[in-house]
């Protein structure tokens, strides 16, 4: 009885300490350099979303912040990288869509984005467009489509990479509208438009923010949104699914998470952080000229939307039978 007593009391006081320790470490986070890895190369909303943020944790904090680009394996490399960093809020990733593919396309690697990452805020949300070169003889979806049907495999598309939402966009525009068109896979949104404006690709779904300024510019044809319903920033195009492929939808997203393990007070003060940098006037003028709605919330609540994009797109990358390059 005695030794029962004993070991609740030594249980009981490790509780304390451990809480005492992360009230601790929370209270004094941070105290040093933290280092956002954005998995992309420059030039994408993803490399703004994390300068944007690293700027204010130093302007918050007066700590400096220093934002890395780590590309490569559809973002799955850099968040190798963060996923073995230690826990403790000073190595944050800047996550997109093709996290929520980790799980499917790169089983080798043994990384369980639900695992191993501790979510801390979800930060925004766009559509994708499609858009075409303007050689491209299609005005509208149906045109595309129906362009695709009589050329079989002599269209290409780019994407950023497998399992980016610009290919999984295609593949799943292509598995609904029964055609056959080429991948070409980049390594970032920048040099697949540079692609498709020199005419080098055909086709290409993008993230709004990194096409919106072509659109505007006349340099590429916009054919339609991903969304369910029209875009704010574009209601003047049609949804694919309006425009002869019913049920079809796909949403890009962006967010922070941090290794699995990172106290709970550190992940709540990186939250409350994130919410606030969202909220500023500033930066909701930022994201919705960029075409991209701020969403913010919990760290649970990211959690859960995370566990529900790996869940959909998993079945969509087996259902297709798409494999990591």
């Amino acid at each position: 009885m005695l030794k029962r007593l004993a070991a609740l009391t030594l249980a009981a006081a490790l509780v304390w300490v451990s809480a005492a320790a992360h009230a601790q470490t929370a209270a004094s986070y941070p105290n040093r350099t933290i280092r956002v890895v954005v998995p992309f190369p420059p030039g994408a909303f993803n490399d703004t979303l994390g300068r944007l943020l690293a700027q204010e944790f130093q302007k918050t904090w007066g700590q400096p912040a220093i934002v890395e680009n780590k590309p490569g394996a559809g973002s799955a490399i850099g968040a190798d990288f963060v996923a073995k960093s230690p826990a403790d809020g000073y190595t944050l990733l800047i996550v997109a869509f093709p996290f929520a593919l980790i799980n499917s396309l790169h089983t080798r690697m043994g990384m369980d984005v639900t695992r191993d990452f501790a979510p801390v805020a979800w930060c925004g949300a766009t559509p994708n467009i499609l858009v075409v070169h303007p050689a491209v003889p299609a005005n509208t979806v149906g045109e595309l489509i129906a362009l695709a049907r009589e050329r079989p495999g002599t269209l290409n598309y780019a994407s950023t990479g497998t399992g980016s939402s610009n290919h999984l966009s295609m593949e799943l525009f292509k598995s609904m509208t029964k055609t056959d068109i080429v991948h070409v896979p980049y390594k970032g949104s920048a040099p697949a438009v540079t692609d498709l404006l020199a005419g080098q690709v055909n086709i290409l779904f993008d993230n709004t923010p990194n096409i919106l300024p072509q659109i505007r510019a006349g340099k590429v044809r916009a054919l339609g949104v991903t969304s369910a319903q029209r875009s704010s920033f574009t209601p003047e195009l049609p949804t694919v699914a309006e425009s002869g492929v019913p049920g079809y939808e796909v949403t890009a997203w962006f967010g922070v998470v941090a290794p699995a393990g990172t106290p709970r007070d550190v992940v709540a003060k990186l939250n409350a952080e994130v919410n606030r940098v969202l909220a500023l006037p500033e930066t909701k003028e930022r994201f919705l000229k960029a075409g991209v709605e701020p969403t913010g919330g919990s760290a649970e609540d990211f959690a859960r939307f995370i566990r529900g994009e790996v869940e959909k797109w998993g079945k969509v990358v087996q259902e297709a039978n798409i494999r990591a390059d």
